[in-house]
C-alpha cells in the first residue's frame, strides 16, 4: 500500500455535534482497522458560530458510551484549502452540500458528497441534533456508524487494501 493517504474532511453547520461526532466515529475504525497513516481524517463546520469551541457536551456524552472520544476536537470553519487538501469532503445535510457547492472551485466539485453516500441503511442526511434532546445524538451516532463502515470498506477497496 505505498498510494498517497486518502483525507477525508466531515462537513456540518457548526462542527459541534455531527462531523465531530463522524471524525471521532471514523478515526476509531480507521485505527482499528490498521490504516491511520494511509487516511487522514478531519471535521469543520460551514458557519462560524463555533470556532475553537469543543464539541456540544451531549454528542460527547453520547460518543463517549460508545466508546468514542470527542474531547480533543475543536471546532473550525471550512476553508477554501480544504478543498484542494482533501479527498473527499462529505456534507452531513443537503443544506451543508449546497454550501460547499457554492464555495469549492469547480476542479474540486467531484470531491463532494453526502456522508450517507456510504449509508447500508439508506438515510438520506444526518439530521442536527443540536435543537433536540439525548435521542438525537443517540441517531446520529447510528447514522454515522453506519456510514463510516460504507465509507472505510469504499477506502479499503481504493487502497486495495
Amino acid at each position: 500500500m505505498k498510494s498517497e493517504p486518502r483525507k477525508v474532511l466531515f462537513v456540518c453547520l457548526g462542527n459541534i455535534c455531527r462531523s465531530p461526532t463522524a471524525e471521532g466515529v471514523f478515526r476509531r475504525y480507521v485505527q482499528d482497522a490498521g490504516l491511520a497513516e494511509h487516511i487522514l481524517i478531519d471535521s469543520a463546520g460551514t458557519g462560524d458560530y463555533h470556532i475553537g469551541d469543543a464539541p456540544d457536551e451531549r454528542a460527547c456524552v453520547a460518543a463517549s458510551r460508545r466508546g468514542y472520544d470527542l474531547s480533543k476536537l475543536r471546532a473550525r470553519q471550512v476553508t477554501r484549502d480544504d478543498f484542494e487538501r482533501f479527498d473527499y469532503v462529505l456534507a452531513m445535510d443537503e443544506e451543508n452540500l449546497r454550501t460547499l457547492k457554492r464555495l469549492a472551485p469547480p476542479e474540486h466539485a467531484h470531491k463532494l458528497k453526502m456522508f450517507t453516500d456510504f449509508s447500508s441503511q439508506h438515510a438520506q442526511y444526518v439530521p442536527d441534533p443540536y435543537a433536540g434532546g439525548p435521542q438525537g445524538f443517540e441517531l446520529v451516532l447510528d447514522l454515522v456508524e453506519d456510514a463510516a463502515q460504507g465509507l472505510l470498506r469504499h477506502i479499503q477497496a481504493e487502497l486495495g487494501d
